[in-house]
């Protein structure tokens, strides 16, 4: 009887401070639930100290320590530990200069955006919401097109990949599967990070693939750095017998081998070649204009703004924030997680066509390395990665690429 008393003296309380109470409510559900996941994750951290048995074919005991501890710290200190991790070996002056032009450009960006979209929904009159996803998705469809041609310069190199076998290979495996290839470039990403990456852009028949440094083990700074300071001539590790060198040629960790790289290339290839961009971005779409809609319907809710304490005005800028960063956030929670399913789906499926091209062997060796080289953990909670990973856990993806050789 109390209880139900309880529930009839919560529902005739103003409509604000319920809407208020909600948002609170869920926003520390959240907060815990996020929280008990990164403590199972910690918890794996803290207790697998030992190469599992599974894994001992695959990795050293010193590299498995190095990610177990980079994970740890990362998880325990998120922001200033991956902040250093991310940008080890840079100077600072290179980090500032990069902080600001970040902010010059993200703000040269957005307030002229942010400006229009406020504009047209306040001119818009009854379907705004329609104007106002048609805007936004111009303005995305602008950004993905210029992006690599003109801001992404003003951060890193990109210079053309020399012609070679590598670059014959790669112009080979996109001609059998009509992959409209016209340039094939290598980012200067090694100056801020030691993650390795690799993707293609463009529409239509004008696609460009973009190869990182750091993948590519021929170019890695990296391995560059060793042969120099061991005195070896590159590409000549037998050179040399003191431990000093051997022990740093052992641990070489950069960069794939072209035919890895050309197992990277096929699983991203595949991506396009299986629709997962088109998808992706019909999904995004979608969801773009169900939020606009909804917007619409409860920008004229005055219960919402009071909530907030905007009793007497209601401010566009207000709405957007209000609703899309709390009113959607349950939405927003079921929506990111299924994203997080398809995108594991898509990855395996990518895996799968990489090995049609006949590429599983050089694609298990490949995801090997790059987890090296980005520190990645392999052991990961099931809870925590289901949630959390947009890419399948090493291991599982291992067993699969394992599944498709002996097959």
């Amino acid at each position: 009887m109390g209880m139900w008393a309880s529930l009839d003296a919560l529902w005739e309380m103003p409509a604000e401070k319920r809407i208020f109470g909600a948002v609170l409510l869920f926003s520390w559900t959240v907060y815990l639930w996020e929280t008990f996941l990164a403590q199972r994750q910690r918890r794996i951290y803290k207790t697998t100290t030992h190469v599992p048995p599974e894994l001992g074919q695959i990795m050293d005991s010193e590299t498995f320590e190095k990610s177990r501890l980079y994970q740890l710290d990362k998880s325990t200190f998120s922001f200033w530990s991956g902040l250093y991790s991310e940008t080890e070996g840079t100077t600072l002056g290179f980090f500032m200069k990069d902080a600001i032009k970040k902010f010059v450009v993200t703000q040269c960006i957005l307030l002229p955006v942010s400006s229009l979209l406020l504009y047209i929904i306040k001119i818009g009159g009854d379907y705004f919401f329609i104007y106002a996803w048609l805007f936004t998705l111009v303005v995305s469809l602008v950004l993905v097109t210029i992006y690599a041609d003109y801001i992404a310069p003003l951060f890193d190199k990109f210079t053309p990949l020399p012609e070679g076998k590598l670059k014959e290979e790669i112009e080979v495996m996109a001609k059998s599967i009509d992959f409209p290839l016209t340039k094939v470039y290598v980012v200067e990403g090694s100056k801020r990070s030691s993650h390795s990456n690799a993707y293609f852009y463009g529409f239509f028949k004008n696609k460009r693939i973009v190869l990182f440094d750091t993948l590519l083990e021929e170019y890695s700074v990296l391995n560059k750095d060793i042969q120099e300071d061991s005195g070896m001539e590159p590409r000549n590790e037998e050179e040399g017998n003191s431990e000093e060198i051997k022990a740093k040629v052992k641990n070489k960790k950069q960069g794939c081998k072209n035919e890895e790289v050309l197992a990277v290339l096929g699983h991203e290839l595949g991506h396009w070649k299986l629709g997962h961009t088109v998808k992706n971005i019909i999904i995004s779409q979608m969801n773009s204009f169900l939020c606009f809609f909804l917007f619409a319907v409860l920008i004229g809710r005055k219960e919402l703004f009071a909530a907030f304490g905007f009793y007497d005005s209601q401010p566009t800028l207000i709405g957007l924030l209000i609703i899309f960063q709390f009113i959607f956030s349950p939405y927003n929670e079921v929506l990111s997680f299924c994203l997080t399913v398809l995108s594991r789906r898509f990855e395996f499926q990518a895996d799968a066509f990489a090995k049609k091209l006949g590429k599983a062997k050089d694609l298990y060796s490949a995801l090997i390395k790059l987890n090296k080289d980005n520190l990645g953990f392999p052991v990961s909670d099931w809870l925590f990665s289901m949630w959390h990973y947009s890419h399948p856990p090493l291991l599982e993806r291992l067993q699969a690429l394992k599944t498709m050789k002996q097959h």
